[in-house]
C-alpha cells in the first residue's frame, strides 16, 4: 500500500507541468518540417519502446481481453485524435494560447458528468463553466481572426481528452497505469504505421513519411521521451497525493507554456488573450475548489 507523500506528489506534478509544454514546444518546432502523422507515430512508438521493457521486467499485468481490451482500444483512439489535434493546432497558434484553450477540459468533464453520467452539478459550478467558456472564447477570438478554423482545434483537444479521462476512469481500477500506457503505445503504433504507408503511397502530405536529418531525429526522440515521461510523472504523482491536492497545480502548465513560448518562439498572448487566460484559470480553480468542498461535506455527512 502506498502512503500519501504530498510533497513528493506535488513535485512530480510540477515536473509534469514543465515537461508537457516542453513536449508541445518540440512538436511546434517540428511541425514545419515533419508530417503530423509521422510525429504521432514516433510519439507513440517511443512510448511503447520505453514502457514495454519496464512492464516485462517488473512483471506488471498487461494482458487484456473483453471489456478491458475494448476500452483500451477506445482510449487509444481518443489519445491519437487528441494529440493529432494538439500537434496540428501548434502549427498555427502560439504555445500558450493552444494550451490555455485546451484547459476548457475541466468544464467539459463537469458537463459530461451531469448530462452523460447523471452526476449532480450545482448552479454555481454551471455558472463557473459558463464563465470559463467566456474566458476561452476571449483566447480564441484573436487567434481565430488571424488563422481561422485551426484556432478551434484546442477545443477538439479538450473534448477528446475529457472523453479520454472518462474512459480512463473506467479502466483505472482494473489495469496497471504503466502497463496501460505501454499497451496503448503499442496499439497506436500498430494502427498508425499502415496508415502512414498508405498515406505516403497516396501522396497525403500530413499522413506520410518524410526523410529525417540528424537534428530532426534528436527532436523526434525528444518528443517521444518528453511525452512519455510527462504522463508517467502525472501517473506517479497520483500515487503519492490525492487528486484534490494535485488538480489545481495542473494550471501551472499555462504559465510554463507561456514562458517556454516566449523563450523559444518569442510569442506572448495579446491583451485580450491574456485576460481570457486569467478568466479561464480563475473559473477552473473555482470549479476544482468547489468540487473539493462538496466532497468534504459528503465525507463528513457519511457515518463512520
Amino acid at each position: 500500500m502506498t502512503h500519501d507523500r504530498p510533497v513528493l506528489g506535488i513535485l512530480l506534478m510540477l515536473g509534469f507541468c514543465i515537461l508537457a509544454p516542453m513536449g508541445d514546444a518540440v512538436a511546434k518546432l517540428l511541425g514545419a518540417h515533419v508530417p503530423t502523422g509521422q510525429l504521432l507515430l514516433v510519439r507513440f512508438a517511443i512510448q511503447a519502446v520505453l514502457l514495454i521493457p519496464l512492464v516485462l521486467v517488473t512483471g506488471r499485468p498487461w494482458r487484456m481481453r473483453g471489456r478491458l481490451l475494448r476500452l483500451t482500444a477506445l482510449r487509444t483512439g481518443l489519445h491519437i485524435i487528441g494529440i493529432w489535434a494538439m500537434f496540428t493546432a501548434l502549427r498555427y497558434l502560439p504555445l500558450a494560447d493552444a494550451v490555455a484553450i485546451a484547459f476548457v477540459m475541466p468544464f467539459i468533464m463537469l458537463l459530461l458528468g451531469r448530462y452523460v453520467l447523471g452526476e449532480e452539478v450545482g448552479a454555481r459550478r454551471i455558472i463557473a463553466c459558463v464563465v470559463g467558456f467566456i474566458g476561452t472564447m476571449l483566447v480564441i477570438q484573436p487567434s481565430f481572426a488571424e488563422v481561422g478554423w485551426p484556432a478551434l482545434l484546442p477545443l477538439v483537444v479538450a473534448v477528446v481528452f475529457a472523453l479520454f479521462m472518462l474512459v480512463t476512469r473506467q479502466l483505472a481500477k482494473d489495469t496497471d497505469p504503466i502497463a496501460l500506457q505501454a499497451v496503448s503505445g503499442l496499439m497506436a503504433s500498430v494502427v498508425l504505421t499502415p496508415v502512414l504507408f498508405i498515406g505516403t503511397a497516396a501522396g497525403v502530405g500530413q499522413l506520410s513519411f518524410t526523410p529525417i536529418s540528424g537534428s530532426t531525429l534528436w527532436l523526434l526522440l525528444a518528443i517521444g521521451i518528453l511525452g512519455t515521461c510527462a504522463h508517467l510523472l502525472m501517473t506517479w504523482s497520483l500515487r503519492y497525493a490525492p487528486s484534490a491536492t494535485l488538480a489545481p497545480m495542473q494550471y501551472l502548465e499555462i504559465p510554463f507554456a507561456t514562458f517556454i513560448g516566449w523563450l523559444v518562439f518569442s510569442d506572448l498572448p495579446d491583451g485580450l488573450a491574456a485576460l481570457g487566460i486569467c478568466i479561464t484559470v480563475a473559473a477552473g480553480l473555482y470549479v476544482i475548489l468547489r468540487e473539493q468542498a462538496i466532497a468534504r461535506s459528503r465525507a463528513q455527512a457519511t457515518p463512520g
